[in-house]
C-alpha cells in the first residue's frame, strides 16, 4: 500500500480482501488513499440476543468460572486470583493478586465495583462462537435420543463416544441460533455461506469507512453498484453499449469483441436492430412500425399519424375550396331568382342546376380528405370523387350531344330530333350517372375501402386509405375520363355553330382546358409513389382546379349578362347575327338571309307533313318600308309554305326541327324594324 502510495498509482490498482481484512482497521495510516473502492467480504454475523446485557453487568463476584475472566491458578498447595481482563480493562490492581504487567505499576486499586461502560466494544463474530457450541449440543442430544432412549445419563452405548458417529449427528443437526438465524451444515460441511460485502470509500460525514454495499446469502448475490465508487476497472472485455452484440474470439469463451448491430438509414439517428432478447451474440430486426426504445432492448410501436389540414398544399386546397363553394352556392342562387330570363332559359336551366350540384360536390370533396381515415371516410372518399367528376361531365356531355344533334339533324332529315326536351336531358345525365354509381358500387363490395397503416420509412406510420397506396384509387376516374372525352369530341364537332349558341364552344374551352389539368395530374401522381400526403393533396387540388375550370368558362359570361349588361339578357341580342335582316334599301333586299328564313310554296306535289309540338316563333322584318311576317303555329294541321319576294324557298320543317331544339326566343315588335335600314348590308 506504501508503495502504490508512493508512486501515485492508486488509480491503477483494484484492492479485493477477503474477510480477516475486510471491515477491519488493517490499513496504516496514511494509505486510504491509495486504496480507496476497495471491496472485502465479511463474513455475516448478528448480534447475540441479550449477550450485552449480560456481559456489561459481569463482575468478579459474580462471575467466577470464566477462566478467561477470572484465573484461578495453582501454586503447589495454594489457589492464587489471577484477574488479568478486569486490572487490563480499569488499569487497576485487583488486592490480593499476583503482580501482572499491569499491578506492577504503582497504579490505584481495584475496589471490585467498577462495572464495564455501555460502549464496550464487543466481538462481532460471537454468532459463531454461539451457533458451534449449540450445534454440538444439539448433536449430543439427538444421539442420546437415538442410543440411550432419552434417559439419563450416559447409556452403555455412549461409552465410549464414538467420534465418527457424533460427526454424523453433527452434520445434520439443524436450528435456530440465538441470533435468529437458521443454521445447518451443506453438503461439504460448511456452515450457512453469509456475507456481506464491503466497500472502503470517503463518506459525506468525511473520513474513510467500510460501508455495506451487498450480500450474499446461500448463493444469491445482492450488489447495489450505484454505490460502488471504482477508480480502476480491469475485465476482459468491457459490456456492449446499447445496440451492441457481443462476438467471441475463436476458442475463447470469456473474452469478446461488440460490434454494431446494421443501421437501416444513414441519415436517421436510430437503428432497426437491436440485441437479440434471446441471444447475446446476434441482432434482431425491429418490424416495420416499430423503432428501438431508448434502451435499445426492445421494439416500441410507432405513433401513427394521419393527414392533417394544417399540411400546407392540404390547407390551400381547403381554401380553395372553400371560395369555390361559396361561389357556386351564389351562381346557383343566381340561376334560381333570375330562371325564366333568357341567358338562364338559353343555357337549359335544368341541366345547369344538375352542372352546378356537380361542381359544389367537386368543392366538397376536399374536406374529406382531411378527415382522420377511418373505413367509413374511405368509402366516402371512393364514392364522392367517382361521383362527382361523373355528375359535371355528364351534364356536360348530355348539353353538347343535344346541341350536336340538333345542328345536324337538318341535313338528314326534316324532322324533330328526339330526347331534346329537358325532362329527357334529365333522363339520359342521370342514366350516364347511373353507371358510375354501379360500377363504384360493385368495386366497393369486391374490395371495400379500408383505412391502413402505410410505412413510407421505418420512423414514420401513416394512417391513410388503402386505395392511395396501390393507387387503386385511379380506377374511380376511368368512367369521368372516357365522359370528358367524348365531351371533348362532341366540342369539337359543334365548334362551327352560329354565334349565338356559343355554350358549344365555352363547354370546348372547357374541355381542352379541364384535359391539361389531367395530363399534368397523371405524371405528378406517378412521381408520388412513396409520398401518400402529397398524392391526396395533388388529388384535392386538381379536383379543385378542374371544378374550377368549368365554373368559370361556362358560368361567368352568363353571370356577366346577367350582372353587368341586363340590356342583352333579351331574346333579340339572343339571336343568331345571319337571321338578322340587313338587306339594303330597295326590292333586292327580298334576297336577305331573313326571307329564306320565311320558306316558299309547296313544292308541286308534296304532301305537308303534320308539324312537330313545340312553342311557336314569330320572325318579322321589314325591308323598304314593306312588312313580311312568317308565323310557324303548333296548333295548325298543314303548314302553310308561303314565299316573299326575292326570297329562297326553304322548307319549314327543317326551320321547326332547327328551333325546336334551341333555346326559344322571339323578337319584340319592331325589334328588327328598327335595325333594317341602320344594319342593312348588300347580301
Amino acid at each position: 500500500m506504501a508503495a502504490v502510495r508512493r508512486n501515485g498509482a492508486g488509480d491503477s490498482f483494484g484492492w479485493l480482501g477477503s474477510d480477516c481484512w475486510a471491515g477491519g482497521e488493517l490499513l496504516a495510516a496514511g494509505n486510504e488513499r491509495a486504496v480507496e473502492g476497495a471491496i472485502g467480504v465479511q463474513l455475516q454475523a448478528k448480534p447475540v440476543r441479550g449477550f450485552r446485557e449480560y456481559f456489561l453487568n459481569l463482575t468478579v463476584e459474580n462471575n467466577p468460572r470464566n477462566p478467561w475472566f477470572v484465573v484461578l491458578e495453582y501454586f503447589a498447595t495454594k489457589k492464587i486470583l489471577v484477574l488479568e481482563f478486569w486490572e487490563e480493562q480499569f488499569g487497576c490492581r485487583y488486592p490480593g493478586a499476583p503482580r501482572t504487567s499491569f499491578a506492577s505499576r504503582p497504579e490505584r486499586r481495584c475496589t471490585g465495583a467498577e462495572r464495564l461502560p455501555a460502549d464496550t466494544p464487543l466481538e462481532g463474530r460471537l454468532q459463531f462462537v454461539a451457533d458451534a457450541v449449540f450445534a454440538f449440543v444439539h448433536a449430543v442430544r439427538d444421539m442420546h435420543r437415538a442410543l440411550c432412549g432419552g434417559r439419563p445419563g450416559l447409556c452403555a452405548r455412549m461409552r465410549p463416544l464414538s467420534g465418527p458417529l457424533l460427526l454424523r449427528y453433527l452434520r445434520r443437526v439443524r436450528f435456530t441460533g440465538l441470533s435468529g438465524d437458521e443454521f445447518h451444515f451443506d453438503v461439504n460441511g460448511d456452515g450457512p455461506a453469509r456475507y456481506d460485502i464491503l466497500h472502503y470509500r470517503w463518506t459525506a460525514r468525511g473520513g474513510y469507512r467500510w460501508l455495506k454495499v451487498g450480500q450474499y446469502l446461500d448463493g444469491d448475490l445482492h450488489l447495489d453498484l450505484d454505490e460502488i465508487q471504482s477508480r480502476a476497472a480491469s475485465v476482459c472485455s468491457a459490456e456492449c453499449a446499447p445496440g451492441q452484440a457481443r462476438r467471441y474470439a475463436a476458442g475463447d469463451s470469456c473474452c469478446w469483441h461488440c460490434y454494431n448491430c446494421s443501421q437501416y438509414e444513414a441519415s436517421l439517428p436510430t437503428h432497426s436492430f437491436i440485441r437479440s432478447p434471446v441471444s447475446e451474440t446476434a441482432c434482431a430486426q425491429c418490424p416495420l412500425g416499430t423503432l428501438p426504445d431508448a434502451a435499445r432492448t426492445h421494439c416500441s410501436p410507432v405513433p401513427a399519424r394521419a393527414l392533417r389540414p394544417a399540411h400546407p398544399a392540404l390547407a390551400t386546397a381547403l381554401v380553395c375550396s372553400a371560395l369555390g363553394a361559396l361561389l357556386t352556392a351564389a351562381v346557383g342562387a343566381l340561376w334560381a331568382l333570375r330562371g325564366d330570363t333568357p341567358v338562364v332559359r338559353a343555357s337549359g336551366r335544368e341541366l345547369s342546376l344538375v352542372l352546378l350540384a356537380g361542381i359544389l360536390m367537386c368543392y366538397l370533396l376536399p374536406f374529406a380528405f382531411a378527415l382522420r381515415p377511418t373505413d367509413g371516410v374511405c368509402a366516402l372518399q371512393r364514392f364522392g370523387s367517382a361521383l362527382c367528376f361523373t355528375v359535371v361531365y355528364a351534364a356536360l356531355l348530355t348539353n353538347t350531344n343535344r346541341i350536336a344533334r340538333i345542328f345536324s339533324a337538318p341535313r338528314r332529315s326534316a324532322r324533330r330530333p328526339p330526347l331534346i326536351s329537358p325532362r329527357s336531358q334529365l333522363l339520359i345525365c342521370a342514366l350516364l350517372v347511373s353507371v358510375q354509381v354501379a360500377l363504384v358500387s360493385v368495386w366497393q363490395a369486391a374490395a371495400p375501402a379500408r383505412a391502413v397503416h402505410h410505412y413510407p420509412t421505418r420512423a414514420h406510420n401513416l394512417l391513410v386509405c388503402d386505395s392511395y397506396v396501390d393507387a387503386s384509387y385511379a380506377l374511380a376516374f376511368l368512367y369521368p375520363v372516357l365522359l370528358i372525352a367524348v365531351c371533348t369530341v362532341h366540342a369539337v364537332l359543334t365548334r362551327n355553330i352560329p354565334e349565338a349558341f356559343n355554350e358549344s364552344k365555352h363547354i370546348g374551352f372547357a374541355m381542352y382546358t379541364t384535359c391539361v389539368i389531367w395530363f399534368a395530374f397523371v405524371p405528378l401522381h406517378l412521381g408520388t409513389a412513396n409520398r401518400v400526403p402529397m398524392r391526396v393533396t395533388s388529388l384535392a387540388l386538381t379536383i379543385s382546379l378542374s371544378a374550377s375550370v368549368t365554373l368559370a368558362c361556362l358560368f361567368a359570361p352568363k353571370v356577366y349578362i346577367i350582372l353587368v349588361r341586363p340590356e342583352r339578357n333579351v331574346r333579340a341580342s339572343l339571336m343568331p347575327t345571319r337571321w338578322r335582316t340587313r338587306g339594303a334599301a330597295g326590292g333586292a333586299a327580298g334576297g336577305a338571309v331573313c326571307a329564306a328564313l320565311v320558306g316558299a310554296a309547296p313544292l308541286p306535289g308534296t304532301a305537308s307533313p303534320p308539324p312537330p309540338r313545340h312553342p311557336s316563333t314569330d320572325f318579322s322584318t321589314e325591308v323598304n318600308g314593306k312588312s313580311t311576317s312568317t308565323e310557324r303555329h303548333v296548333q295548325t294541321e298543314e303548314p302553310r309554305w308561303e314565299r316573299t319576294g326575292g326570297g329562297l324557298p326553304l322548307d319549314p320543317r327543317r326551320l321547326a326541327g332547327l328551333a325546336a331544339g334551341l333555346p326559344a326566343f322571339t323578337l319584340a315588335p319592331g325589334a328588327l324594324r328598327r335595325r333594317g335600314v341602320r344594319d342593312a348590308a348588300p347580301l
